[in-house]
């Protein structure tokens, strides 16, 4: 099936060299198809990008709840899964790339907002019980712009993983009105867990189950 052959081959890709190195050109000769049967799959690089996105948010979260090994509420479960998120992005600089332009591109971009807007308000809808779907789709932009800012900016001697963290979780909950204690609590249980090897194994799960639904080979792809 060609457009699986695509996917495969556009997967990989990414993984290996990172979406913006990854071209057009190089796709279709790797999957043998042509510019005109590309384009009316996909129309574009983006295109294949919105499938990928699609699949791993559809199973990042999931996966690092069950690596999170207990219940939380909800406000705990945001921090976690943030924070893990945002290290990914310090493990693999092709993932990175690979998030980085998700929140960038207008297709992707859109999608992530309107699926991280459907969970905001049972996250946060009790600090700020008055507002709607449409209220909550509004604090998701500038949010989502915040992660882009933390995820586009690898953490430095003066700005370590630790650091981003807990910037980002305090501006992104003081946004949706969380009170400061709480805030203070979230933040103390993020400090408490090994957030790196819990973001590497999200990472080796959403790798393994990328390349079994895509059959192709993780060889070389877990750095």
């Amino acid at each position: 099936m060609t457009e699986k052959r695509i996917l495969q081959v556009c997967i990989r890709l990414f993984l290996e060299k990172g979406y913006k190195d990854a071209s057009t050109t190089q796709i279709q000769n790797d999957a043998k198809v042509s510019c005109s049967s590309f384009q009316n799959i996909f129309k574009n690089k983006e295109g294949v990008l919105l499938e990928l996105v699609k699949y791993m948010f559809k199973n990042q979260f999931g996966i690092a709840r069950n690596a999170l090994g207990e219940e939380l509420s909800p406000v705990y479960v945001y921090g976690a899964e943030t924070a893990i998120q945002l290290t990914l992005t310090e493990l693999n600089e092709n993932l990175r790339d690979i998030y980085v332009e998700a929140y960038t591109r207008e297709t992707t971009l859109d999608y992530i907002q309107k699926e991280t807007t459907k969970e905001l308000k049972g996250i946060f809808g009790a600090y700020q019980p008055e507002l709607t779907e449409k209220d909550f789709y509004q604090l998701e932009l500038g949010t989502a712009g915040l992660m882009r800012g933390y995820m586009a900016n690898p953490c430095t001697e003066d700005f370590t993983l630790e650091q981003k963290l807990n910037t980002f979780l305090t501006l992104a909950l003081r946004c949706y009105k969380v009170p400061e204690d709480e805030i203070d609590k979230v933040l103390a249980y993020i400090a408490g867990l090994d957030v790196r090897n819990l973001a590497q194994s999200v990472m080796e799960e959403l790798f393994e189950k990328l390349a079994m639904r895509y059959e192709f080979s993780l060889e070389g792809l877990l750095l």
